[in-house]
């Protein structure tokens, strides 16, 4: 299984926090990143989005389907996100666009074995995949990418 964390783009500072929409270089970023994306995402991706304003602006920058699920709300927990995704047991590949510091928690418990408060720069993507090797199960970064070293 591929695990895809995106994290929103840059946001207005403004309340309520929900309604946070991206600044203009929050819509460049998560444009630059979704140019890098989408000709890279496997096929049938699965996408599910914060309901969160700025995370479904962030996932309409991809222009493709996508579900919106509370599980991924501002205040989700690792256990929400691993239940979303369905992690490990799921098939094919599913992208998370979400926040921090549940995706960074996320990141943390699959590599390290434990929750920690690692830092998801924002626009930035962690992809993870799983795998079994000797009867067990390994969890890879295949890849780390802030919008800032893209170039489209």
């Amino acid at each position: 299984m591929e695990l895809i964390l995106w994290r929103h783009a840059e946001a207005l500072d403004t309340v309520p926090d929900a309604s946070r929409q991206l600044s203009a270089r929050g819509e460049k970023q998560a444009k630059q990143m979704a140019a890098w994306l989408k000709p890279r995402l496997p096929k049938n991706t699965r996408i599910l989005v914060s309901p969160a304003t700025r995370c479904q602006q962030t996932a309409q920058t991809l222009e493709l389907e996508f579900e919106t699920s509370r599980l991924l709300s501002t205040d989700a927990s690792v256990a929400d996100l691993i239940a979303a995704t369905d992690w490990p047991t799921g098939s094919g590949a599913v992208m998370v666009v979400g926040h921090q510091p549940t995706l960074g928690r996320v990141a943390a418990l699959l590599l390290s074995g434990e929750e920690a408060e690692w830092s998801v720069k924002k626009g930035a993507v962690w992809w993870l995949s799983n795998r079994v090797r000797d009867g067990a199960a390994q969890h890879i970064l295949r890849l780390c990418i802030s919008p800032d070293l893209i170039e489209v």
